[in-house]
């Protein structure tokens, strides 16, 4: 079994906002409340890179490319950390992975069509 799930993905138009959620379903709350949080990406052709960080005590961090569109948070009481994308760009056309400590979850396409 999966530490963490992602869901959310899907097909958006450009301009589009889409809400992805990570549930850390098999991560007792005391080990979920403690840690940083993060979202990846990885596009075809493209090393994984960092998207969005969030402290245990909710200090956030965005890449460069992101800043300003889209918006990380966490709900430590439902072990879960979202993220919120906007104004969506082709160029955001990846494999969305949720990251804490040695665990992946297995990801959620995400496309954006012009």
């Amino acid at each position: 079994q999966r530490q963490l799930v992602e869901s959310g993905g899907g097909l958006v138009q450009a301009g589009g906002s889409l809400r992805l959620s990570c549930k850390a379903q098999r991560m007792i709350l005391s080990v979920f409340s403690s840690e940083d949080m993060e979202w990846y990406r990885q596009a075809p052709g493209k090393e994984r890179e960092l998207v969005a960080s969030i402290s245990s005590g909710r200090v956030t961090k965005y890449a460069d490319s992101v800043k300003g569109r889209f918006t990380i948070s966490r709900d430590n009481g439902r072990r879960t950390v979202d993220l919120r994308m906007d104004s969506l760009k082709p160029e955001d056309t990846a494999v969305y992975y949720c990251h804490a400590q040695d665990d992946w979850g297995q990801g959620t396409q995400v496309t954006v069509s012009s």
